[in-house]
């Protein structure tokens, strides 16, 4: 179960970031999730949304480049030494996490994770045979 996460590519520049969220504000598009990594020229925004083509057009249509991307959302445990057990897991497995992500909700005893796997099955595979909640795109979308 992988989950569609989309990627906005911004100048480094003041005001675009709000850009993008007035764009998706007016739309009517709901941010489940959001990371920002930048350089010194251009930002990557990697962001869950409750609606990844009507967000993907219409910031296409406003002149942003934009990419889809899969990623795992995955339930760790919220208590000290959660995600170590799991990111333990995937190095004695040789499953290397190239980025992640909290995703924020209000209540449950789990916290969620976004994850990008350079072998995404694999990681899957590992994870739900160990017993950990890999949440799917429609359920995510939704929380």
């Amino acid at each position: 179960m992988q989950v569609e996460q989309i990627s906005v590519f911004l100048e480094n520049k003041s005001g675009r970031l709000s850009e993008v969220t007035g764009i998706l504000a007016e739309t009517g598009i709901n941010i489940r999730a959001l990371a920002l990594a930048d350089t010194s020229d251009f930002g990557v925004l990697r962001l869950i949304v409750d609606d990844n083509e009507k967000a993907v057009s219409a910031l296409k249509n406003n002149g942003f480049t934009v990419g889809k991307t899969d990623v795992v959302a995955v339930e760790v445990a919220d208590r000290p030494g959660g995600l170590h057990e799991i990111l333990e897991m995937l190095k004695k497995n040789d499953i290397n996490v190239e980025y992640m992500y909290a995703y924020v909700r209000n209540s449950g005893q789990n916290a969620i994770m976004i994850f990008r796997f350079d072998n995404v099955p694999a990681a899957i595979d590992l994870l739900s045979s160990q017993g950990f909640t890999i949440i799917g795109g429609s359920r995510l979308y939704t929380m």
